[in-house]
């Protein structure tokens, strides 16, 4: 795995050593990144005697926690499926707690010295094509029906100014989110959690699960028994069967500039928004503390029956139809290029939401996957649900809606993943339309309308 985030993080610490022999604890947590080690500082708040080990397969955020943009949102854009899902007053209740996130989580880091490049500038939502204009609507009068305002309509005069970009036609501004450098971040984490005596074994695939009263998890040279095991391995969580086929894995594919901060303050580009458009697999990107611009594009390849494998690795294999859509928002820095790309895996709920429960209805034997995209700030709050299960706590995170496993299957295979290459052509050929000013044929409307909810990033007029 290479990423930009990635490479600036990784220093020079070394690695912890891999599993070997025959371990106990009370709480081994399968998955080195943002779930699994909120899940283990979480654990350690609570029950601080508590014995956690955690495994990783390589380091503690090579997986999606080093690749994606970074972007820490709240659920405010979900909440006409959190309302369906969880009912009104467990809705407002997430809600509160995900609009809290990046404060909490910034003071959380600045405790501990962790500097992630955390900047609570907002997320500004846009339309990139007059098609797009007003998709928000739907979602922000939902919110303001229950009380909540957590989106500003700014004057497109604004919009543009935010963005640097003539390409936003309108837009509405939330001012809780933030960006984060995803490297730093993790790793920050990673740091804190070997300082309160959490144990960390990387390098340690897990081989087998023998789910059984005091679950075992086998790795290729050790084993370690748990009275609890927490799997927080988020698009790898497909390697079980009951899991599989509740999400779908889809790549999302970036791409980074050289740092020239020059030219972005040039173009207006000076905090650090959050930036993204309304389209079904959107177009999302932010500057960095050193200058750089960071843009991505959801919608990449597929992964045939969750099955991961070197799927990701390496340079995407978008790197240029992701670089000719940035130089569209941004002809400047056509003359600067990109220096690096990489992609990483999204686990897509059939409803975008996540999903926490007990593996095969096991009491001690607990998962949470499904983030769909956003996940940088929703995983906090992921750690908490998953920290009350362990714990078997008589609380709001363990009785809520979200915590009763899986809501929701896509088809087997290979209907899942025919169907999927399907509807993203037809989105690809609805949207190319729509940016061209054209109505798009009434089949790839039709098409387009089949993707679930989960295959709706943040800001469409299907799923807000």
């Amino acid at each position: 795995m290479s990423s930009l985030w990635w490479d600036q993080a990784r220093g020079k610490e070394p690695a912890s050593s891999p599993l070997r022999g025959a371990v106990r604890a009370d709480v081994c947590i399968v998955g080195g990144g943002y779930t699994g080690l909120w899940t283990a500082l979480q654990l350690r708040e609570r029950a601080p005697d508590l014995d956690i080990v955690l495994l990783e397969a390589r380091e503690c955020g090579s997986g999606a926690s080093g690749r994606n943009g970074g972007f820490m949102l709240s659920w405010a854009a979900k909440f006409e499926t959190l309302l369906k899902v969880c009912g009104k007053d467990e809705a407002l209740r997430l809600l509160a707690e995900s609009e809290r996130i990046a404060s909490d989580v910034a003071d959380y880091l600045q405790r501990h010295e962790v500097d992630a490049h955390l900047r609570q500038d907002g997320w500004l939502w846009t339309a990139s094509n007059t098609a797009q204009i007003g998709s928000w609507a739907p979602c922000v009068e939902l919110l303001a029906r229950h009380g909540q305002e957590p989106f500003v309509e700014l004057p497109v005069e604004d919009v543009q100014r935010m963005s640097g970009s003539a390409r936003h036609l309108a837009g509405v501004y939330a001012r809780t989110s933030a960006t984060v450098h995803p490297g730093r971040y993790v790793r920050g984490l990673r740091r804190i959690a070997l300082a309160k005596g959490v144990r960390i074994f990387e390098h340690s695939p897990m081989r087998a699960l023998r789910a059984r009263a005091g679950p075992t998890v086998l790795t290729e040279h050790g084993e370690l028994r748990a009275a609890k095991v927490v799997l927080a391995m988020n698009a790898w969580s497909t390697h079980f069967r009951e899991l599989n086929n509740g999400v779908v894995v889809v790549g999302s594919d970036l791409v980074a500039t050289p740092s020239c901060p020059e030219m972005l303050e040039k173009i207006g580009l000076t905090s650090g928004a959050a930036i993204s458009d309304s389209r079904l697999f959107t177009n999302y990107y932010r500057n960095t503390v050193d200058g750089a611009m960071v843009f991505g594009r959801g919608g990449g390849d597929f992964a045939f029956n969750g099955r991961i494998g070197d799927l990701y690795e390496g340079a995407s294999r978008f790197a240029r139809e992701v670089s000719e859509i940035l130089y569209r928002f941004y002809p400047e820095l056509a003359r600067v290029g990109t220096v690096r790309s990489w992609s990483g895996p999204i686990d897509r709920s059939l409803d975008g939401l996540p999903c926490f429960g007990h593996l095969g209805g096991h009491p001690d034997i607990v998962y949470g996957y499904g983030y769909s995209g956003n996940g940088v700030g929703p995983t906090y709050l992921g750690g908490k649900f998953l920290a009350s299960m362990v714990l078997e706590s008589d609380d709001a995170w363990r009785r809520s809606p979200l915590a009763r496993g899986v809501r929701g299957r896509f088809p087997p295979e290979p209907f899942r993943y025919i169907g999927s290459r399907m509807v993203k052509a037809a989105l690809v050929r609805k949207e190319a339309a729509e940016d061209r000013g054209r109505a798009p044929a009434r089949l790839d409307t039709m098409l387009a309308g089949l993707a679930p909810g989960g295959l709706v990033p943040v800001g469409t007029k299907k799923e807000p």
